[in-house]
């Protein structure tokens, strides 16, 4: 997708979501963004069909293997990061808020063994929390209202299980700097809230954007 193309649908999921949180509905727009795009990827900014290249790179850069361990992907989209986990050997389960995106993700990757779940991150499967070797978290907090970040973060910690890891990658911030588009970036100290719910960090990587575009955070954290 262009620059000009992307611009255009960062500009119209800023207008869905807009006319969803005006009728107190944070979550509702994914859905809608997904059923409008009517198949057509290039309506969905962050749907390229291929993994996230800052998580790519980290991945390469730290020898990332699954050898057979369970591993979640939070806000999956079309489902291209659990494809990717799923190449390097991880047992995949991925969900995502909008049915669509789910029913689109199982029909692109019908040839690999994924569980896709259509799930709400605050209201999860029982059987999921504190059930995962591997969690991945690409820029599904950065989109949901600042105001909710710790309990997004304690929601996401969740599915971590014992020794087990997460990965975040976000558009980041430095603490001073204010946000007033979305998607809102993350600053280092509202990713601490990780910590308040039993992690510790262990990588923290800084990958320039594209021009015009925030740097990305890509962090690791470990339970235990």
């Amino acid at each position: 997708m262009d620059k000009e193309a992307k611009e255009k649908a960062r500009e119209r999921v800023a207008e869905i979501a807009s006319e969803h949180y005006k009728r107190g509905d944070v979550m509702g727009w994914f859905e809608a963004l997904y059923k409008e795009s009517a198949g057509n990827n290039e309506m969905i900014p962050w749907a390229d069909l291929e993994p996230n290249r800052f998580f790519h790179k980290w991945a390469e850069a730290t020898g990332l293997k699954g050898e057979g361990r369970n591993a979640l992907v939070v806000g999956c989209g079309l489902g291209d990061d659990a494809k990717f986990l799923h190449d390097l050997g991880f047992k995949v389960t991925a969900f995502d808020i909008s049915p669509t995106a789910i029913e689109w993700a199982e029909r692109l990757h019908a040839d690999r063994d994924i569980a896709f779940a259509t799930a709400d991150l605050f209201k999860p499967p029982a059987a999921w929390l504190g059930a995962f070797d591997f969690v991945l978290e690409i820029y599904t907090i950065q989109p949901l209202p600042i105001e909710m970040r710790d309990n997004v973060m304690d929601a996401i910690a969740g599915f971590v299980g014992p020794s087990g890891t997460l990965v975040v990658v976000t558009r980041g911030r430095e603490d001073d700097d204010e946000t007033d588009l979305l998607p809102w970036p993350v600053s280092r100290e509202e990713l601490r809230l990780f910590e308040k719910s039993g992690l510790r960090q262990t990588d923290f990587r800084i990958m320039p954007g594209d021009e015009g575009e925030p740097d990305r955070f890509v962090v690791e954290y470990r339970r235990g």
